[in-house]
């Protein structure tokens, strides 16, 4: 079940990068993402009023603690997707630079969350990068035309949604799905709806194309790629969610070639080959002392004072 849904998660997240380079020769990023997330948020909250079972326990708190991570890991990372490709970053290049994720979210897992990383997920790491940098290398040698500044803007989606993961993981609430999607989806309609209006790019292209990538972005992506996020984050922790990153450029880099005359060549080739590798090492490197020390770190945390000082 596990390879199945990261297999879908893969899909449909490298989609997203599609989806808004197909809106992009409509619209303005702003007016993408107002549409995208508003009729959706309308839909949601409809929804959430009459089944109001998942929200029976949650505190004013708790909501808000969604909020900002909805604000976080969609509003702060689409926008820079989206405006970097707008510049002319290629839908690929800029899946390229989250493909770094991976090991920033490693590293911090210790630390923040003592999830830690083994030996051989560090390796697994370290070669994802390496296939991150084969590909980059790729498309920057063909050209986009895009300035060199605009390169470093996906830099700070990448940091935005692993501040989100990292703080829904520190949550100690269980949240439903359904109720975080809504609370994620109804923020970012409220700033990207606010955002549009103050800059008067709310009103939509009358072209087929824009509607066709909303669809897109809406059933892929958002209930595709980012619901499978949150999911395969509870089912498998934060290392093993985000090695997948790896595999999005390449695979975005392959719909990017199919659907818009992107460059494949060689060198994109190998960098897939190094990123499945990478995801391999990560998943298999899960040993049995990791996984004993992390079980061992939770039932310190579940222990009461009394029980620790004993």
């Amino acid at each position: 079940m596990n390879f199945l849904l990261s297999i879908a998660f893969v899909i449909c997240w490298s989609s997203g990068f599609i989806g808004a380079k197909l809106g992009a020769g409509s619209a303005s990023a702003i007016t993408i993402l107002m549409w995208r997330f508003l009729p959706l948020a309308v839909l949601l909250i409809a929804v959430a009023t009459v089944s109001r079972t998942s929200w029976r326990d949650l505190s004013v708190r708790d909501v808000a603690r969604q909020a900002v991570i909805g604000t976080l890991s969609q509003s702060g990372y689409l926008l820079t997707v989206y405006y970097a490709i707008q510049l002319g970053v290629s839908s690929g290049t800029t899946a390229l630079i989250d493909g770094v994720q991976p090991l920033v979210a490693g590293a911090l897992a210790g630390p923040l969350l003592r999830q830690y990383v083994s030996r051989k997920q560090w390796l697994g790491l370290c070669l994802g990068v390496s296939g991150v940098a084969i590909v980059t290398l790729a498309d920057a040698a063909a050209g986009t035309g895009a300035a060199w500044w605009a390169y470093l803007i996906p830099f700070l989606g990448m940091f935005s949604l692993v501040a989100a993961t990292f703080l829904e993981s520190r949550s100690r609430t269980q949240v439903a799905p359904a109720v975080s999607l809504t609370v994620h989806c109804a923020t970012s309609a409220v700033i990207f709806t606010a955002l549009a209006v103050s800059i008067g790019a709310a009103k939509p292209p009358a072209e087929l194309s824009f509607w066709a990538a909303i669809i897109w972005l809406v059933a892929l992506s958002t209930f595709g790629g980012y619901g499978l996020y949150w999911l395969i984050l509870r089912r498998s922790g934060v290392t093993k969610v985000n090695t997948l990153m790896f595999l999005m450029a390449p695979v975005t880099a392959v719909w990017g070639a199919l659907m818009f005359g992107e460059t494949f060549g060689p060198q994109t080739a190998l960098g897939l080959a190094v990123g499945l590798a990478a995801v391999v090492i990560v998943h298999r490197g899960d040993t049995p002392s990791t996984r004993v020390r992390a079980r061992d770190t939770d039932t310190a945390e579940a222990a009461t004072p009394a029980e620790r000082g004993a």
